[in-house]
């Protein structure tokens, strides 16, 4: 057997394979001698088939698998031999194979075509400037917060009319087709303008409505009627509404109760500790938003002054050959960028891993995890759920074969990734509002 690296530029070769008979043929008698003891052919008894038979049978078959496993091995061994780092995996020539005589060679040539690394630096110093953005928590947010944590846990009521903030419940319909379906619907997030149709009805009265109007997306549109975005293309989105029920949430007491729904059992005990609380949980979330932004412009940056540069016709040829046909080349026009980057980053991220030896420890993986169980309780109104907490991350961990595990340890690779590159770059800090935060990230 002779392999060989031809390398076509920087990141992109092909590996070319030669086969003799001597690198198959005894390997292919072997397998044909445990078919001829294993076949259950009418006529021979068990065990007794003979091997030329076998042969004719089912000869070329045989090859064919010896060759490609011998051929497939000895392409991830020269690989890992030469060290090579690869992107995606090897694409074999198929044009080359379809060409194969099976029945009457002795002789094969293979190549499959690969993605190389391109030589590439990663500079972490002071050079490299990035802001980190802090945002006020100041009283109307805490305010707000407070309004929607009561609203929450507020009770329903049902009153005869609506106001400003009442949700709707009944019937669409149309005069021109036989669509009807009951739904609720909440003008929370439509314009004034909308919103006031639906202050001071009752039930039976009738608000004509156009969906287009109320809904910017088909999704939306399509639920409130109960089809599909695919059965109302092309459909009259004008509908009229006729009221059932008025639902309203009336806002929960500042009480021990809503307290202990917020934040669990005994957490907070008076009104000033229940602020106080609200305002250091909007702070950890302002944060997690502020720490993820600035994360994104880390991996940016680095993705901008690394200047990897990717076989980027091989890796649209992998990604549609690994999709079997679910990928199309409108997808991929669309999509790669986003594919390019992450890998980008990957392979920058993989870099500091290993030049730093920098790697995820069981107790940080278990950490997170109970970080991220804990923030998902918390979210949900369910309190901390200390006592059952290690039952939980432990279930979470062995969860999904182990892949949650090894989920949770990328995640972790990544954030100490992370925080080893802000302790090398300069990172200011600037104190900004909510809104001025969403304009810059919106921008």
């Amino acid at each position: 057997m002779n392999i060989t690296l031809d390398k076509k530029d920087s990141n992109v070769a092909s590996i070319k394979v030669n086969l003799n008979e001597a690198d198959y043929q005894s390997k292919v008698d072997e397998k044909i001698k445990d078919h001829s003891k294993k076949a259950n052919i009418k006529g021979f008894r068990p065990g007794k088939v003979p091997q030329g038979l076998i042969k004719k049978m089912y000869g070329t078959s045989i090859l064919v698998e010896e060759i490609n496993h011998i051929v497939g091995h000895a392409i991830q061994e020269y690989i890992k031999d030469n060290e090579l780092q690869i992107l995606g995996e090897p694409i074999p020539n198929r044009q080359q194979v379809e060409t194969i005589d099976w029945e009457n060679q002795s002789e094969f040539d293979f190549e499959y075509k690969v993605g190389l690394v391109d030589d590439f630096k990663v500079d972490l110093d002071k050079k490299l400037k990035l802001t980190q953005y802090d945002i006020e928590v100041n009283d109307k947010v805490i305010d707000e917060t407070v309004d929607n944590v009561r609203t929450q846990f507020g009770k329903m009521t049902n009153p005869d009319v609506s106001e400003e903030g009442d949700m709707l419940f009944g019937t669409l319909s149309q005069e021109s087709s036989d669509i009807s379906n009951e739904t609720t619907i909440d003008p929370v997030d439509f314009t004034k303008a909308n919103a006031k149709k639906f202050i001071g009805k009752k039930s039976g009265d009738i608000i004509k409505i156009d969906l287009s109007k109320l809904y910017k997306t088909k999704a939306e549109q399509a639920s409130q009627i109960g089809k599909t975005e695919d059965e109302i293309d092309g459909i009259d989105t004008n509908f009229n509404f006729e009221v059932k029920n008025v639902n309203r949430r009336e806002l929960a007491d500042i009480d021990q109760e809503l307290f202990d729904k917020t934040f669990g059992p005994n957490t907070v005990g008076s009104e000033e500790e229940f602020r106080v609380k609200i305002t250091d949980t909007i702070s950890e979330n302002y944060s997690r938003e502020t720490i993820a932004w600035l994360n994104k412009n880390i991996q940016d940056k680095l993705i901008e002054t690394a200047k990897i540069n990717l076989p980027d016709e091989f890796l649209k040829e992998w990604l549609k050959l690994s999709s079997e046909g679910k990928v199309s080349d409108a997808d991929l026009e669309k999509e790669y960028h986003l594919y390019a980057d992450q890998l980008r980053w990957n392979l920058i991220s993989g870099q500091v891993s290993k030049d730093n030896e920098i790697k995820p420890e069981h107790e940080d993986i278990r950490e997170a995890t109970t970080r991220m169980i804990e923030q998902q309780f918390m979210g949900s109104g369910m309190g901390s759920m200390t006592d059952q907490m290690d039952s939980f991350v432990e279930h979470y961990l062995q969860g999904e074969n182990g892949q949650n595990y090894m989920k949770m340890a990328e995640q972790v690779q990544q954030e100490k990734v992370l925080e080893f590159v802000k302790d090398k770059i300069e990172i200011k800090h600037k104190t900004i509002s909510l809104d001025k935060f969403k304009e810059i990230v919106e921008q």
